[in-house]
Protein backbone atom coordinates (compact mmCIF):
# COMPACT_ATOMS: atom_id res chain seq x y z
CA UNK A 1 0.00 0.00 0.00
CA UNK A 2 1.36 3.28 -0.89
CA UNK A 3 1.28 6.47 1.58
CA UNK A 4 3.69 8.29 -0.49
CA UNK A 5 1.46 12.02 0.39
CA UNK A 6 -0.17 11.85 3.84
CA UNK A 7 2.18 9.39 6.09
CA UNK A 8 5.40 9.38 7.28
CA UNK A 9 7.66 7.21 9.67
CA UNK A 10 5.78 7.10 13.28
CA UNK A 11 8.39 4.89 14.66
CA UNK A 12 10.42 6.30 17.98
CA UNK A 13 7.65 8.86 18.39
CA UNK A 14 4.81 8.76 21.36
CA UNK A 15 3.07 5.94 19.57
CA UNK A 16 5.75 3.60 20.43
CA UNK A 17 7.12 3.53 24.17
CA UNK A 18 10.51 3.11 25.21
CA UNK A 19 11.83 3.32 21.43
CA UNK A 20 14.22 5.91 20.65
CA UNK A 21 14.28 6.32 16.09
CA UNK A 22 17.83 5.97 15.56
CA UNK A 23 17.81 7.67 12.36
CA UNK A 24 15.90 11.09 13.47
CA UNK A 25 16.38 11.12 17.47
CA UNK A 26 14.92 14.90 17.27
CA UNK A 27 11.90 13.42 15.87
CA UNK A 28 8.38 15.20 17.05
CA UNK A 29 5.98 13.33 19.50
CA UNK A 30 3.12 13.47 17.21
CA UNK A 31 3.42 13.32 12.63
CA UNK A 32 0.58 15.85 12.59
CA UNK A 33 0.26 15.46 8.83
CA UNK A 34 -0.02 11.78 9.07
CA UNK A 35 -3.58 10.47 7.85
CA UNK A 36 -4.70 7.55 9.46
CA UNK A 37 -7.43 5.48 7.22
CA UNK A 38 -8.65 1.46 7.34
CA UNK A 39 -5.50 0.70 5.08
CA UNK A 40 -3.76 0.88 8.52
CA UNK A 41 -6.00 -1.77 9.83
CA UNK A 42 -6.11 -3.91 7.07
CA UNK A 43 -9.01 -3.05 5.81
CA UNK A 44 -9.49 -2.00 2.16
CA UNK A 45 -12.39 -0.65 -0.30
CA UNK A 46 -16.11 0.39 0.56
CA UNK A 47 -16.35 -3.05 2.12
CA UNK A 48 -14.03 -2.68 4.60
CA UNK A 49 -12.62 -6.31 3.85
CA UNK A 50 -8.73 -7.33 4.33
CA UNK A 51 -7.07 -8.42 1.19
CA UNK A 52 -7.09 -11.10 0.49
CA UNK A 53 -10.17 -11.85 1.60
CA UNK A 54 -10.70 -15.43 2.93
CA UNK A 55 -14.20 -15.36 2.99
CA UNK A 56 -14.50 -13.52 -0.28
CA UNK A 57 -14.64 -16.23 -3.50
CA UNK A 58 -15.21 -13.93 -5.98
CA UNK A 59 -12.20 -13.16 -8.25
CA UNK A 60 -11.76 -10.15 -8.73
CA UNK A 61 -8.82 -7.24 -9.37
CA UNK A 62 -8.35 -4.28 -6.82
CA UNK A 63 -7.60 -0.80 -8.19
CA UNK A 64 -6.29 1.99 -6.16
CA UNK A 65 -7.39 5.25 -5.98
CA UNK A 66 -5.12 7.96 -6.98
CA UNK A 67 -6.54 10.82 -4.45
CA UNK A 68 -7.47 8.92 -1.26
CA UNK A 69 -5.18 5.92 -2.02
CA UNK A 70 -7.17 2.96 -0.84
CA UNK A 71 -8.14 0.01 -2.62
CA UNK A 72 -11.14 -0.93 -4.16
CA UNK A 73 -12.67 -4.18 -5.64
CA UNK A 74 -13.87 -3.53 -9.32
CA UNK A 75 -17.21 -4.44 -8.53
CA UNK A 76 -17.76 -2.17 -6.24
CA UNK A 77 -16.85 1.49 -7.62
CA UNK A 78 -20.33 1.48 -9.15
CA UNK A 79 -19.08 1.14 -12.58
CA UNK A 80 -17.71 -1.20 -15.02
CA UNK A 81 -14.18 -0.88 -14.93
CA UNK A 82 -12.38 -0.79 -18.75
CA UNK A 83 -9.77 -3.10 -20.04
CA UNK A 84 -6.84 -2.56 -18.25
CA UNK A 85 -4.77 -1.54 -20.95
CA UNK A 86 -7.73 1.21 -21.71
CA UNK A 87 -7.21 3.46 -18.28
CA UNK A 88 -3.89 3.86 -16.45
CA UNK A 89 -5.97 5.90 -13.45
CA UNK A 90 -9.14 5.71 -11.17
CA UNK A 91 -10.90 8.32 -8.90
CA UNK A 92 -13.10 6.36 -6.45
CA UNK A 93 -16.70 7.63 -5.85
CA UNK A 94 -15.95 9.72 -2.69
CA UNK A 95 -13.09 11.56 -4.07
CA UNK A 96 -15.37 12.67 -7.27
CA UNK A 97 -17.79 13.81 -4.53
CA UNK A 98 -14.73 15.40 -2.88
CA UNK A 99 -12.94 16.53 -6.19
CA UNK A 100 -16.33 17.93 -7.74
CA UNK A 101 -14.76 20.13 -10.53
CA UNK A 102 -13.66 16.40 -12.12
CA UNK A 103 -17.02 15.57 -13.53
CA UNK A 104 -16.48 18.56 -15.54
CA UNK A 105 -13.13 17.04 -16.91
CA UNK A 106 -14.70 13.49 -17.25
CA UNK A 107 -16.98 14.62 -19.96
CA UNK A 108 -14.32 15.06 -22.57
CA UNK A 109 -11.13 13.12 -20.35
CA UNK A 110 -12.50 9.79 -19.08
CA UNK A 111 -12.69 6.48 -20.61
CA UNK A 112 -15.48 6.06 -21.39
CA UNK A 113 -16.14 10.14 -21.64
CA UNK A 114 -19.41 10.98 -20.03
CA UNK A 115 -20.79 13.65 -22.57
CA UNK A 116 -23.81 11.08 -23.79
CA UNK A 117 -27.31 12.75 -22.15
CA UNK A 118 -30.10 11.31 -23.42
CA UNK A 119 -32.70 12.29 -20.92
CA UNK A 120 -33.15 13.93 -17.08
CA UNK A 121 -34.52 10.15 -16.50
CA UNK A 122 -30.86 9.09 -16.95
CA UNK A 123 -29.51 7.13 -13.55
CA UNK A 124 -26.41 10.57 -14.02
CA UNK A 125 -27.63 14.40 -13.22
CA UNK A 126 -26.98 16.60 -16.11
CA UNK A 127 -25.14 19.78 -14.92
CA UNK A 128 -25.11 23.23 -16.13
CA UNK A 129 -23.49 25.73 -14.17
CA UNK A 130 -25.47 29.38 -14.86
CA UNK A 131 -22.84 31.99 -16.51
CA UNK A 132 -22.33 34.83 -14.43
CA UNK A 133 -21.86 38.47 -15.37
CA UNK A 134 -17.64 37.88 -15.44
CA UNK A 135 -18.37 34.74 -17.83
CA UNK A 136 -20.75 36.94 -19.90
CA UNK A 137 -18.05 39.63 -20.74
CA UNK A 138 -15.43 36.93 -21.46
CA UNK A 139 -17.94 35.39 -24.01
CA UNK A 140 -18.58 38.30 -25.57
CA UNK A 141 -14.69 39.66 -25.42
CA UNK A 142 -13.94 35.86 -27.57
CA UNK A 143 -17.04 36.37 -29.63
CA UNK A 144 -15.15 40.20 -30.58
CA UNK A 145 -11.62 38.65 -31.25
CA UNK A 146 -12.97 35.66 -33.47
CA UNK A 147 -15.17 38.45 -35.56
CA UNK A 148 -11.87 40.77 -35.72
CA UNK A 149 -10.04 37.25 -36.71
CA UNK A 150 -12.87 36.61 -39.61
CA UNK A 151 -12.40 40.27 -40.71
CA UNK A 152 -8.54 40.04 -40.88
CA UNK A 153 -8.83 36.44 -42.53
CA UNK A 154 -11.24 38.24 -45.55
CA UNK A 155 -8.63 41.02 -45.76
CA UNK A 156 -5.80 38.61 -46.00
CA UNK A 157 -7.32 37.09 -48.71
CA UNK A 158 -8.11 40.30 -50.82
CA UNK A 159 -4.43 41.59 -49.90
CA UNK A 160 -2.94 38.31 -51.50
CA UNK A 161 -4.51 38.88 -55.15
CA UNK A 162 -2.43 39.18 -57.28
CA UNK A 163 -2.31 42.93 -58.43
CA UNK A 164 -3.80 44.29 -61.95
CA UNK A 165 -1.82 47.65 -61.79
CA UNK A 166 1.03 48.49 -63.60
CA UNK A 167 1.72 51.46 -60.90
CA UNK A 168 5.27 51.10 -58.90
CA UNK A 169 3.98 50.01 -55.66
CA UNK A 170 2.59 46.58 -56.87
CA UNK A 171 6.38 46.04 -57.71
CA UNK A 172 7.72 47.72 -54.58
CA UNK A 173 8.21 44.64 -52.13
CA UNK A 174 9.30 47.09 -49.47
CA UNK A 175 5.98 49.22 -49.80
CA UNK A 176 4.28 45.51 -49.80
CA UNK A 177 5.64 44.94 -46.37
CA UNK A 178 4.78 48.58 -45.02
CA UNK A 179 0.83 47.85 -46.06
CA UNK A 180 0.91 44.46 -44.56
CA UNK A 181 2.03 45.24 -41.20
CA UNK A 182 0.48 48.55 -41.04
CA UNK A 183 -2.97 45.93 -41.52
CA UNK A 184 -2.06 43.00 -39.71
CA UNK A 185 0.26 44.10 -36.65
CA UNK A 186 2.78 41.39 -35.15
CA UNK A 187 0.89 40.53 -31.76
CA UNK A 188 3.79 39.69 -29.16
CA UNK A 189 1.29 38.24 -26.94
CA UNK A 190 -1.67 36.75 -27.03
CA UNK A 191 -5.36 38.33 -26.35
CA UNK A 192 -6.22 36.44 -23.03
CA UNK A 193 -3.27 35.12 -21.60
CA UNK A 194 -3.47 31.58 -20.33
CA UNK A 195 -2.79 31.97 -16.59
CA UNK A 196 -6.06 34.31 -16.89
CA UNK A 197 -7.88 31.66 -19.09
CA UNK A 198 -9.69 29.32 -17.54
CA UNK A 199 -10.37 26.00 -18.81
CA UNK A 200 -12.58 24.10 -16.10
CA UNK A 201 -14.93 27.87 -16.53
CA UNK A 202 -15.41 26.74 -20.21
CA UNK A 203 -16.06 23.47 -19.43
CA UNK A 204 -18.73 24.06 -16.78
CA UNK A 205 -20.55 26.21 -19.23
CA UNK A 206 -21.31 23.26 -21.04
CA UNK A 207 -23.84 19.96 -20.15
CA UNK A 208 -21.89 17.45 -18.46
CA UNK A 209 -23.11 14.35 -16.70
CA UNK A 210 -22.57 13.79 -12.48
CA UNK A 211 -23.15 9.97 -11.96
CA UNK A 212 -22.15 8.46 -8.28
CA UNK A 213 -19.63 6.28 -9.76
CA UNK A 214 -15.73 6.06 -9.86
CA UNK A 215 -14.25 7.87 -12.48
CA UNK A 216 -11.05 5.99 -15.17
CA UNK A 217 -8.68 8.32 -16.57
CA UNK A 218 -6.29 8.00 -19.69
CA UNK A 219 -2.45 8.61 -18.79
CA UNK A 220 -2.00 12.11 -20.38
CA UNK A 221 -5.40 13.47 -18.53
CA UNK A 222 -3.73 15.26 -15.73
CA UNK A 223 -1.77 17.74 -18.53
CA UNK A 224 -5.34 18.88 -19.58
CA UNK A 225 -6.22 20.12 -15.98
CA UNK A 226 -6.35 23.90 -16.05
CA UNK A 227 -3.82 25.88 -14.00
CA UNK A 228 -4.86 29.28 -13.75
CA UNK A 229 -4.42 30.96 -10.48
CA UNK A 230 -7.94 30.05 -9.20
CA UNK A 231 -8.16 26.87 -9.77
CA UNK A 232 -4.42 26.51 -8.47
CA UNK A 233 -6.03 27.89 -5.36
CA UNK A 234 -9.02 25.59 -5.65
CA UNK A 235 -6.20 22.46 -5.86
CA UNK A 236 -4.87 23.47 -2.39
CA UNK A 237 -7.87 24.51 -0.58
CA UNK A 238 -8.88 20.40 -1.62
CA UNK A 239 -5.38 19.06 -1.18
CA UNK A 240 -5.44 17.61 -4.02
CA UNK A 241 -2.31 19.55 -5.81
CA UNK A 242 -0.34 16.69 -6.74
CA UNK A 243 -3.19 16.14 -9.65
CA UNK A 244 -1.07 18.46 -11.71
CA UNK A 245 2.14 16.81 -11.10
CA UNK A 246 3.35 14.50 -14.03
CA UNK A 247 5.74 12.84 -11.92
CA UNK A 248 3.15 11.97 -9.38
CA UNK A 249 0.98 9.15 -11.47
CA UNK A 250 1.49 5.38 -11.11
CA UNK A 251 2.83 5.17 -14.25
CA UNK A 252 5.51 7.21 -13.64
CA UNK A 253 6.70 5.52 -10.47
CA UNK A 254 6.40 2.23 -12.71
CA UNK A 255 8.57 3.63 -15.24
CA UNK A 256 11.10 4.72 -12.18
CA UNK A 257 11.22 1.20 -10.47
CA UNK A 258 11.45 -0.46 -13.91
CA UNK A 259 14.79 1.73 -14.37
CA UNK A 260 15.92 1.42 -11.10
CA UNK A 261 16.31 -2.53 -11.52
CA UNK A 262 17.85 -2.18 -14.92
CA UNK A 263 20.58 0.32 -13.45
CA UNK A 264 21.12 -2.67 -10.65
CA UNK A 265 21.05 -5.39 -13.14
CA UNK A 266 23.38 -3.58 -15.20
CA UNK A 267 27.26 -4.62 -15.51
CA UNK A 268 29.95 -2.21 -14.22
CA UNK A 269 32.65 -3.57 -16.59
CA UNK A 270 30.44 -3.46 -19.54
CA UNK A 271 29.62 0.16 -19.14
CA UNK A 272 32.98 0.60 -19.12
CA UNK A 273 33.78 -1.45 -22.20
CA UNK A 274 31.36 0.84 -24.05
CA UNK A 275 33.28 3.95 -23.20
CA UNK A 276 36.16 2.50 -24.98
CA UNK A 277 37.46 2.97 -27.99
CA UNK A 278 38.32 -1.00 -29.72
CA UNK A 279 42.14 -0.47 -28.91
CA UNK A 280 41.02 0.08 -25.10
CA UNK A 281 38.52 -2.61 -25.09
CA UNK A 282 40.98 -5.32 -26.50
CA UNK A 283 43.89 -4.10 -23.93
CA UNK A 284 41.08 -4.05 -20.99
CA UNK A 285 40.13 -7.68 -22.01
CA UNK A 286 43.67 -8.70 -22.33
CA UNK A 287 44.56 -7.18 -18.30
CA UNK A 288 40.98 -8.66 -17.20
CA UNK A 289 41.73 -12.30 -18.33
CA UNK A 290 45.43 -12.00 -17.22
CA UNK A 291 44.49 -11.05 -13.78
CA UNK A 292 41.65 -13.58 -13.51
CA UNK A 293 44.22 -16.89 -14.70
CA UNK A 294 46.52 -15.74 -12.09
CA UNK A 295 44.83 -15.02 -9.68
CA UNK A 296 42.81 -18.38 -9.66
CA UNK A 297 46.39 -20.23 -9.92
CA UNK A 298 47.32 -18.49 -7.07
CA UNK A 299 44.27 -18.84 -4.83
CA UNK A 300 43.95 -22.76 -5.76
CA UNK A 301 47.57 -23.44 -3.60
CA UNK A 302 45.81 -22.16 -0.63
CA UNK A 303 43.49 -24.57 -1.59
CA UNK A 304 45.19 -27.15 -2.48
CA UNK A 305 47.71 -26.65 1.00
CA UNK A 306 44.02 -26.24 3.05
CA UNK A 307 45.03 -23.07 4.34
CA UNK A 308 43.07 -19.82 5.51
CA UNK A 309 43.91 -16.68 2.75
CA UNK A 310 44.74 -13.70 4.73
CA UNK A 311 44.56 -9.63 3.62
CA UNK A 312 48.24 -9.71 3.55
CA UNK A 313 48.62 -12.54 0.62
CA UNK A 314 45.98 -10.26 -1.19
CA UNK A 315 48.26 -7.40 -1.03
CA UNK A 316 51.06 -9.53 -1.92
CA UNK A 317 49.53 -10.72 -5.17
CA UNK A 318 48.80 -7.64 -6.64
CA UNK A 319 52.25 -6.49 -6.07
CA UNK A 320 53.69 -9.15 -7.48
CA UNK A 321 50.84 -8.83 -10.66
CA UNK A 322 51.43 -4.98 -10.87
CA UNK A 323 55.46 -5.77 -10.73
CA UNK A 324 54.98 -8.06 -13.88
CA UNK A 325 52.59 -5.84 -15.85
CA UNK A 326 55.35 -3.13 -15.48
CA UNK A 327 58.05 -5.88 -16.51
CA UNK A 328 56.21 -6.72 -19.52
CA UNK A 329 55.58 -3.40 -20.32
CA UNK A 330 58.85 -2.05 -20.32
CA UNK A 331 60.17 -5.11 -22.59
CA UNK A 332 57.50 -3.66 -25.64
CA UNK A 333 59.24 -2.15 -28.42
CA UNK A 334 57.54 0.59 -30.24
CA UNK A 335 58.29 1.16 -33.98
CA UNK A 336 57.77 4.48 -35.98
CA UNK A 337 56.74 4.18 -40.24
Amino acid sequence: VFFSRNFRCDCGNSKFKNLQCKLLPEKGKVNSGNKYNDNFYGLYCTCKRPYPDPEDEIPDEMIQCIVCEDWFHGRHLGAVPPESGDFHEMVCQACMNHCHFLWAYASQLAVPALTKVNSLEDEGVVLKVEENEEQKKEIKKESGVEHQETKEEKQMEQFNEPSTSSGSDSLNIYGYCSKLLEKFPVKTAKTTSESSFCKLKELQSKQFLKKDTATFWPSNWRSKLCTCEDCLKMYSELEVQFLTDECDTVLAYENKGTSDQETERRDPLMDTLNSMNRVQQVELICEYNDLKTELTDYLRRFADEGTVVKREDIQHFFEEFQSRKRQRTNRMQYYCS
